[in-house]
Order: structure tokens, then sequence, then C-alpha cells
């Protein structure tokens, strides 16, 4: 956290009653059952709701909990990713953390900050990206590589140690992380690593998890700031691990780049190197899945892959009969919704010729 926000702010205490507690560990069932309440797992955990809390809170206060094995699948976004879902009682725990953490934790976030957080989000971030384009005449548009996996988890246990002063929430932050970590052979090499340091410094957060989504935002957050701070920086935007720096020559953005690279190598990360780029607004620059160009906005050419697609797998589905067509039509309805969001109408008036569930969604 920047020397300005921790000469304000007192790390947390008394966390860990607040996080048991059974009303607690029930707000938090019923939170992570949102929009799953007919799944196999939340039915069976619902069925004995009331024993199942108790059982929780009981290992939460023994301090006997222990975070059961994620299910692990892969998709494609379209590169290859690993989701892990953890076990749903696991999730309410997750839920009930969150509630307690986020909160005041939050409130040191930059405003532009924008993953993960009520009432902003990635078309947010793409609408103030637009706007600060416009402003600018320079643009620093960066991305971390494989930013969830390469997390150095001693690292972020220092920071949540400095806004932490609960050692039963740190004791479950560690059961959590614990649980998600990996070793093995290291992404990169940093200066003074040998060949054990791989083994010997546990990485990765499991994308899917609540927790991962929330520690990922604060694992960067002294970093936002000081990008903020730096002189000519007209604006810091992030969503995770996209980060975006405007101003009004090129100068200041490459000073703010040599910063950002020597801060995230002190936290054992890298920025892709094809992917972070100098460029002048006029030009265009790609963020959020999107290509931002002076008078349009336009899908970058692997998100509209990944549509097509999948476009095309909804409709080989209903033509064989395998899923009725309004199925296909509410599954295809968030893609369209987030292509809405750029100059798209003609894209999708031709992605959707002749595929009779979509035509209605323009």
């Amino acid at each position: 956290m920047p020397a300005a926000h921790q000469a304000q702010f007192r790390p947390l205490t008394d966390l860990y009653p607040q996080i048991i507690s059974f009303a607690a560990l029930h707000a938090a069932a019923l939170r992570a059952q949102k929009g799953k309440r007919y799944r196999p797992a939340v039915l069976a955990f619902n069925a004995r709701l009331e024993a199942n809390l108790f059982q929780l809170q009981h290992e939460l206060q023994s301090f006997t909990y222990a975070p059961g094995p994620y299910r692990q699948f892969e998709i494609r976004d379209p590169k290859r990713r690993l989701i892990s879902a953890a076990p749903y009682r696991d999730r309410v725990v997750h839920h009930a953390l969150c509630a307690a953490i986020v909160p005041p934790l939050e409130k040191s976030f930059i405003a532009t900050s924008y993953a993960n957080r009520i009432g902003l989000g990635s078309h947010k971030a793409l609408r103030r990206f637009v706007a600060e384009s416009a402003r600018h005449r320079w643009v620093f548009s960066g991305d971390i590589r494989l930013y969830f996996p390469s997390i150095d988890l001693t690292i972020l246990r220092q920071q949540l140690a400095a806004c932490i002063a609960c050692p039963g929430t740190l004791w479950l932050l560690d059961r959590i992380l614990d649980n998600g970590a990996q070793h093995g052979p290291a992404f990169d090499a940093f200066p003074g690593d040998t060949l054990l340091t791989p083994l010997q410094r546990p990485r990765g957060l499991p994308i899917g998890n609540l927790t991962s989504q929330f520690l990922a935002n604060l694992h960067l957050n002294a970093l936002d700031h000081r990008l903020a701070a730096l002189p000519g920086i007209g604006a810091v935007l992030r969503y995770v691990d996209d980060v975006a720096l405007f101003a009004n020559s090129a100068r200041p953005l490459q000073e703010a780049r040599a910063l950002l690279e020597a801060e995230l190598a002190a936290l054992r990360l890298h920025l892709h190197p094809i992917k972070s780029q100098i460029r002048q607004t006029r030009h265009g620059a790609c963020f959020v899945g999107f290509r931002v160009l002076p008078s349009r906005v336009r899908v970058r050419n692997h998100n509209l892959l990944k549509g097509k697609r999948r476009l095309r797998l909804l409709h080989q589905a209903v033509i064989s009969g395998t899923i009725p067509a309004a199925t296909a039509r509410i599954s295809l309805q968030s893609w369209n919704a987030h292509l809405a969001h750029g100059h798209t109408w003609r894209l999708r008036r031709r992605l959707y010729a002749g595929v009779s569930f979509a035509c209605d969604l323009l």
C-alpha cells in the first residue's frame, strides 16, 4: 500500500469472529447459490443447510477447516485457460471471507481499477478508455504475462499481513492460498534465482475463485497508485492484468513503462513483450478485448474468432435438435450484449445472417 495510504490506513483487526458467525455463513451460502440453486452440489448442501453450516462453523472455530480438492477443466478464451472450481462448501467460506475483507480494503483502490467491483466492470473500463483516448495523444496499453498462475504467494502473504492484523483471518487466507498453490518449473527467471527457487516459492491463484479475483486486484494496488502519481500521466486504467496509461507525449509513458517493468519484476511478474506497446491514440490501441480507434470501437480478432466458433456450434446444435432454438438464443445473448459495446451492428448482422435464433437480437 502506498505511503500516503499507509499513514491513514490501520490494519484490519477482529475480522475472524464476523467471518465465522452463523449469520455470516448463512448469508454467504445465499450469495454462493445465486443462479446455481438447482445444481446437484448446491441441492445436496441445502438439503442439510443448517447442519452443514454448523459443521463449517465448528471447523473454522477449531482451526481444523481444510479446503477440498478443486475440479479443474480447460477452456479456450481463445487461448487455453485452466479453470479451478472449488467445492461448494468452500465457495460458501470464500463468500463469507470476502464479505468481511473486501469492503474495507477496496476503499484503498484507485477509482479506475475496474475488475470485479460492484458498479464497474469491463464495459465501463472500455468506455473510460474511449474517453481518455479522445483526451490524450499517447497511450501505453500493456498485458501482464500469465498473471494469475504467476502471482508469488510469499509476496502476496506479505501484502496481506500489512493490511490485515487478524490472526484468524490470515490463517484462513493461508489455507485457501495453500490449496491452490503451484510448484515446479517457473514461467520466468528473475535475478538471483537458483534451480530450487521455483520449489521454494509457491505461486498461482486459481482462476475461478472469488477470493482470487479480489486478491489479484489487491496485489497490484500499490503499483496502481505509484503509476497514477507519476508526472505527465493523465490517467491510469486497469482491468485485472490489462493496464492502460495515457499522456500527451511519449516521454512520460516511456518512464512509466520502465517503472512498471521494475515494479513487476519485484513482484516476480513480467509484461507481455508483444501485447505491451506505446502508441499514438490516433493509431488505435487494444483494451479489454476491443480495439479502440478515433472513430470506431472494434472487436479484437481473437475475440471474434472465439464468438464465431461458439455461434457455429450453437447453430449446429439447433439444426441437429440437440438444443432448442430458445436455449441457444439465451446462450448467445451475453456475447451479443458484449459486442454491442463496440461499433458492431454490421458485423453482427453479417454473423447472424441465416441463424434464425439470432436475427431478433439486433
